[in-house]
């Protein structure tokens, strides 16, 4: 699979180290009065950057919500996410629909509402991502999923990043759209 060149670049070039301003400030489906209240990280200057696609996080008061932070064509755009609180059959082994790493429990649906008047209007869209987002990780290697978590594949880890990316891109994209 050939990815657009844009995307190429996008996966090439990793995060930069975003400030909480620029988070808040990139939100595309919620208020500006949600994003300035919502919970970002207080260990941004922690995080690996160098080995990062997009930041993802939970919010530690509120286990339902989950936000991400992504630059695609060189424009910083983050979602707020709903997850399921859990319960049974959350320990059957489910694969990530972004990094392609299967997990026993550790996948969750992730719903965002869609941007704009769609998303008014109650419409959203869900995928199936790793619970603690850190798909960036897995497909390097840096956090292990565990016996069977990463199916052996026969392309590059830059691949495996590109599609990450590309994964990702068309997520935002079905938000934003």
């Amino acid at each position: 699979m050939r990815l657009p060149k844009s995307i190429r670049q996008i996966s090439l070039a990793r995060m930069k180290p975003l400030t909480e301003a620029e988070i808040r400030a990139a939100f595309v489906n919620c208020s500006k009065g949600e994003a300035k209240r919502l919970s970002v990280p207080r260990d941004l200057a922690d995080r690996p950057w160098d080995d990062l696609d997009y930041l993802g996080w939970r919010d530690p008061q509120a286990p339902d919500r989950a936000y991400l932070a992504v630059e695609l064509d060189g424009r910083l755009k983050a979602l707020a996410l709903r997850t399921s609180a859990g319960g049974p059959g959350q320990a059957r082994r489910s694969m990530c629909r972004l990094c392609l790493t299967t997990h026993s429990g550790g996948v969750s649906l992730m719903v965002a509402r869609k941007a704009g008047r769609a998303g008014q209007q109650g419409n959203s869209v869900g995928a199936y991502i790793c619970s603690d987002l850190a798909c960036s990780l897995y497909v390097r290697g840096k956090r292990d999923a565990g016996v069977g978590g990463r199916l052996h594949e026969t392309i590059t880890l830059e691949e495996r990043i590109e599609r990450t990316v590309a994964h990702l891109a068309a997520f935002v994209a079905k938000v934003t759209g």
